[in-house]
């Protein structure tokens, strides 16, 4: 790995750089009718692939809202809800201060299994954002981490070769799926771990 040249850092979002909780939303939506945070929650769970399939931007804004709304009985309008559904955020500091350091001497790209709503009511307000040359997002891509397609749309971005990319993500079976194709990637646990996976790999920062 010492000896192995890295041009592009890809880092994962959510739980790397934001991490999220939840049930923050299920909450908020408990305090409209009591159970009503479940309700949506064993739903949620029981029907994921409608949660894949508006990662995927295969669903859209409209019809995934129309589907959630009816599941909550219609107790909170359009907005509340998109609002409810991306507050859900916080800021990893330590990993973001990372970020203006590596930009100094790679590429960074932003790789994410993340839909319109989140983006657009949750994190797309933050300022560390700008510290990425491309954002890859699995709704406008058409593809989830860990398909193949994902991780080479970062490659056509990056215009590096597959050895030149290392992949920081939360999820080990995303890490294995961009390993699969030739990448270096570390699993993020902590802040302290990743320091010590950049040393190892004589990574500048």
């Amino acid at each position: 790995m010492k000896n192995r040249k890295y041009s592009a850092i890809v880092f994962d979002l959510g739980n790397v750089l934001i991490p999220f909780d939840f049930k923050k939303a299920l909450i908020k939506l408990d305090q409209v009718e009591n159970g009503l945070g479940d309700r949506f929650n064993n739903f949620f769970k029981a029907n994921y692939n409608l949660h894949r399939e508006f990662e995927k931007g295969k669903i859209s804004d409209q019809d995934f809202i129309k589907r959630m709304l009816t599941i909550v009985d219609h107790k909170i309008d359009e907005s509340t809800f998109c609002k409810y559904y991306a507050d859900i955020f916080s800021l990893n500091e330590d990993v973001i201060s990372l970020l203006p350091v590596l930009k100094k001497n790679y590429k960074l790209f932003l790789l994410s299994n993340t839909d319109s709503i989140h983006k657009k009511y949750g994190w797309e307000k933050y300022e560390f954002l700008k510290n990425f040359d491309r954002l890859i997002l699995s709704f406008e891509v058409g593809s989830v981490k860990p398909e193949e397609k994902i991780y080479r749309t970062v490659e056509k971005a990056s215009g590096f070769s597959s050895q030149e990319h290392l992949f920081i993500d939360d999820i080990q079976e995303y890490v294995d799926g961009s390993k699969n194709i030739g990448w270096d990637a570390v699993q993020f646990v902590n802040y302290q771990k990743l320091l010590n996976d950049l040393k190892e790999r004589n990574i500048s920062f």
